[in-house]
């Protein structure tokens, strides 16, 4: 297999984890709420998804019991934020640092073991095209992510639903002088951020690399909420990024392979790198971050 088709084959699900982090995030922030505790609760869903797969062998429960266990991680931040209004970049990276203690506490039993992956599901026909052929073969999540993220889209963009959302987060006062509970839409939208994070953390360490090691994680958080801001909070934008960052993440693999001579440490700084680069970039576009930012971001709302 050629360098090539290896990432193109590949970068799916590379992406997967940064994807399912960001569309989280992307709702919980089109909310008004900023949280930064992607990172924990990535790796609190990864142990906890790993230990159930480990116990049962079952991949569904492992992802259910994931992301409700980062969902309850999530309404303690919701309730630092919402209810006692805390500074919403402290409270995130509190929370953010307890799931990855938790990660680390509960894994120790675990460390250096490995749970059976999940097998690959074939598109017929476009599975056998040249180069792209490894496009459409990939394992049921990342076929479940593709479609949750359209469910996501089309959601925000053409229901009642995605329109209260996006209300709240452009004026909370606005929407609650409309009847709307501004508070239990941003818990909502929390929890949801933290079961998407837990199902993150659960591809990454049950189906992606099915092994348990603490900081396995390494960063992929931080690169979700990039990922967003990267994407100015459109969730198409949100695709193409964790696509263009698993590639990337891919690349250096490929490049170790082949022969570059680069220090590994640098090849596999290059998701940061990338990660930089391209923020900055965004961030020099003012016009672009006005017209599609969240007005009452990280805001605390009270009557």
């Amino acid at each position: 297999m050629s360098a090539l088709s290896f990432i193109i084959a590949g970068m799916l699900a590379a992406a997967m984890p940064f994807l399912l982090a960001a569309l989280g995030e992307l709702v919980a922030e089109r909310s008004g709420v900023l949280n930064l505790g992607i990172e924990g609760m990535m790796a609190l869903g990864a142990v906890v998804a790993f230990i159930v797969v480990r116990q049962s062998g079952g991949h569904a429960m492992g992802f259910v019991a994931a992301g409700l266990a980062s969902a309850a991680l999530s309404l303690v931040f919701a309730w630092l934020a919402l209810a006692v209004r805390a500074n919403q970049v402290a409270a995130g990276l509190a929370i953010g640092i307890l799931g990855q203690g938790l990660s680390a506490l509960f894994g120790k039993r675990y460390e250096s073991l490995t749970v059976p992956g999940l097998p690959k599901l074939s598109v017929p026909g476009l599975s056998e095209l040249p180069l792209v052929g490894g496009l459409f073969t990939q394992d049921a999540v990342v076929w479940l992510g593709l479609l949750a993220t359209l469910a996501i889209w089309a959601t925000l963009r053409f229901s009642k639903l995605g329109l209260v959302i996006r209300a709240v987060g452009e004026n909370p006062h606005a929407a609650r002088a409309l009847g709307y509970n501004v508070i239990g839409i941003r818990y909502g939208a929390v929890a949801f951020g933290g079961l998407m994070a837990g199902f993150a953390g659960a591809y990454a360490a049950t189906v992606y690399t099915p092994l348990w090691a603490e900081g396995m994680i390494a960063g992929r958080g931080w690169i979700a909420l990039a990922l967003v801001v990267f994407a100015t909070w459109m969730t198409g934008r949100v695709v193409f990024g964790a696509v263009l960052f698993g590639a990337v993440s891919l690349s250096q693999l490929a490049a170790q392979a082949g022969g570059v001579a680069l220090n590994s440490q640098l090849l596999a700084s290059l998701p940061y790198i990338v990660t930089i680069l391209v923020l900055g970039a965004i961030s020099a576009n003012k016009r672009l971050l006005k017209i599609n930012g969240v007005a009452s971001l990280g805001e605390p709302f009270g009557r």
